[in-house]
């Protein structure tokens, strides 16, 4: 199959072109796209409305194992790999997560073993706002001073889910004891090893990286909000305006992301994300 692949940013992003996912693709294909996603960190591949759920769950396969959302309620019934952000109600129930990932963020980065990727395909978007922000975490580590790379390595941080659920979601009913139970406190290393390229990558999290470890908590929390404040800067940044049909795969290992807002009661909203089953970060 010929593709090409595209710089989007200088420092982040690489568009695939000529593709199309509902047809079969070799895996000379498949192992340029998968070089490309680790290098660049997120990887966009538009024009895919016909997409099925199906085909995006075998599509995600060739990247790794799927990871089901500690969220059952808000993944699709007769695919439940697949995890809905949506303000869409049917039947009197919320199909999916409204205001998920409104902050700078790496999915399940709560868990032992955090996903190693995320694969969002655009069902239906809003006229107006509902962009996504991409942040790469290798450049940005690469550009800290000398000073602050030795400062940093060897920290670790306490990852909560269920400390920074109240605050991430205060609208939101509050985790259940069953909920709780899947999603334990861990600790992460601050600056992880990318397992595949060797690379090291700031691994900063949200609201979720509550406090680093051995040191006061309020000066844990302000270094990690000065280190996501440097990573975030415009020249690491990619924004993404959604057209119905994109697909965007982002590597949780090396990339922070970030939801914009939109109007919830003008527009309406409706994603599908698949995760890929990670591993222990060092």
């Amino acid at each position: 199959m010929s593709i090409e692949i595209r710089p989007i940013t200088p420092t982040i992003g690489a568009e695939v072109v000529g593709i199309d996912l509902t047809r079969p693709i070799d895996e000379q294909t498949y192992a340029a796209m998968r070089a490309a996603w680790l290098d660049r960190t997120i990887l966009l591949i538009r024009g895919q409305s016909s997409m099925t759920p199906a085909q995006h769950i075998a599509f995600t396969r060739h990247f790794g194992d799927l990871e089901y959302h500690t969220l059952p309620q808000f993944t699709l019934a007769e695919h439940p790999e697949i995890f809905i952000l949506s303000n869409i109600v049917k039947d009197g129930r919320q199909i999916g997560a409204v205001d998920a990932g409104r902050h700078w963020h790496t999915d399940s980065h709560y868990l032992k073993e955090p996903s190693s990727g995320s694969i969002l395909h655009a069902k239906i978007v809003p006229e107006e706002g509902g962009n996504t922000r991409f942040a790469n975490m290798f450049a940005a580590y690469e550009a800290l001073p000398e000073a602050t790379r030795k400062r940093i390595d060897g920290l670790r941080v306490l990852v909560s889910r269920i400390k920074a659920y109240p605050v991430s979601y205060p609208n939101r009913p509050p985790l259940t004891d069953e909920e709780k139970a899947r999603v334990p406190d861990v600790i992460h290393p601050l600056v992880r090893t990318h397992p595949e390229t060797g690379r090291k990558a700031l691994y900063i999290g949200g609201n979720v990286a509550w406090e680093i470890v051995g040191m006061p908590t309020e000066e844990g929390r302000a270094l990690l909000a000065e280190l996501r404040k440097f990573a975030t800067q415009p020249e690491f940044c990619y924004e993404h305006e959604w057209e119905v049909g994109d697909l965007i795969m982002w590597d949780n290992r090396s990339a922070l992301h970030c939801a914009m807002g939109y109007d919830t009661v003008k527009h309406q909203r409706s994603m599908y994300r698949t995760t890929m089953v990670g591993s222990v970060p060092y």
